[in-house]
Parts: structure tokens; sequence; C-alpha cells
């Protein structure tokens, strides 16, 4: 969960010359398969697609995010830049310690990721549906550890049995 501090007004302290957060709102804001959920089905586009959101789109996701109920809709005209740069780099963060050695030569995926296809993971996995609150980072690690850890094992390939009998027969000083 992120918490950001809101300004909502100010006075100007005439002896350092700046303005002064009189007031604030603490909002707290959670990036997880909920609040995915909820923004797709305003846009009807994939949270997750390659396309890059407008700014309307970005703060309507800040606002599917909010967990406070009852704030004044005005609050989100408040935002400044750095609460837009703390949410980012909170919606980026791993949230885990779990790293997972992807193949480099592997084909990407074409397959378009929607909160329906991480719901219908979630489901056939048997994670269950209270995880959608989690870190929207930390439940896709979840389910790629999940998915690789009932992976069947990948076979050596001709050349990597080659190279392991050559070293068995050097060890063993044999002709195989």
């Amino acid at each position: 969960m992120l918490e950001i501090n809101i300004t909502t007004e100010d006075s100007f302290d005439e002896t350092t010359n700046k303005f002064v957060a009189t007031s604030s709102v603490a909002v707290h804001l959670e990036h997880s398969l909920a609040a995915v959920s909820k923004w797709e089905s305003i846009w009807e586009v994939p949270f997750l697609g390659k396309k890059e959101k407008t700014p309307e789109q970005t703060l309507s996701y800040v606002k599917t995010m909010v967990l406070d109920d009852n704030l004044p809709p005005e609050i989100f005209q408040k935002l400044v830049e750095n609460h837009l740069e703390e949410v980012n780099t909170y919606v980026t963060a791993n949230m885990t310690a779990t790293t997972i050695n992807t193949d480099p030569n592997a084909p990407a995926s074409r397959e378009v990721v929607t909160s329906e296809l991480i719901y219908y993971w979630m489901i056939s996995m048997n994670i269950p549906v209270e995880f959608e609150h989690w870190h929207l980072n930390r439940l896709l690690t979840l389910v790629r550890v999940i998915n690789l850890k009932n992976s069947p094992k990948k076979k050596m390939s001709a050349k990597e049995r080659s190279q392991l009998n050559k070293s068995r027969q050097e060890q063993y000083k044999t002709r195989g």
C-alpha cells in the first residue's frame, strides 16, 4: 500500500518567503488486480498492454487505486508531479525478493494479458481470490513461480549430453 499526502490548503510564510502546507489529506493507494480490473471495466483496454496511457487514463487509474472512502473528488485536482512520480515508483516496484531468470532466447508471448486472464490463472492455480489485493507485480511473480514449479523439467539437448559424457569419460578415465 502507498500513502501519499495531498496538500489541500497552503499559506504564504513571509519569514521564509515560501508557501507552507496548512492542511493535507492522506490518501491510501493499492496497485492490485482489483484496481486493474476496475480500470479495465472503465476504459475497455488492457492495462498491461504496450500502448502508453493518456494522462486522463493515468489519473483514472490512480482513482481506482484509492482505498479510502468519502474522499472529496477535488482532491485529485491537487495531485502534483511528485505525487505521480511516487505512484509510478510504487506501481513499477517488484515488491518481492523473488527473482526469476528468463531465457533471453525464448520467444515473447503475444497473448494479451487482461484482468480476466489473471483471474483465470489464479483460479486454475488455486490462488485464493483474496490475493487480488496483493501488489500486482508480486501476484504475477507468484503466478510465474507456480507455473515454473509445476512445469516439466527441461530435457538436455544433444550437445549438453555429449559434453556431460565427455566430462564423465575424463573423470572416470574410460572410452565410453
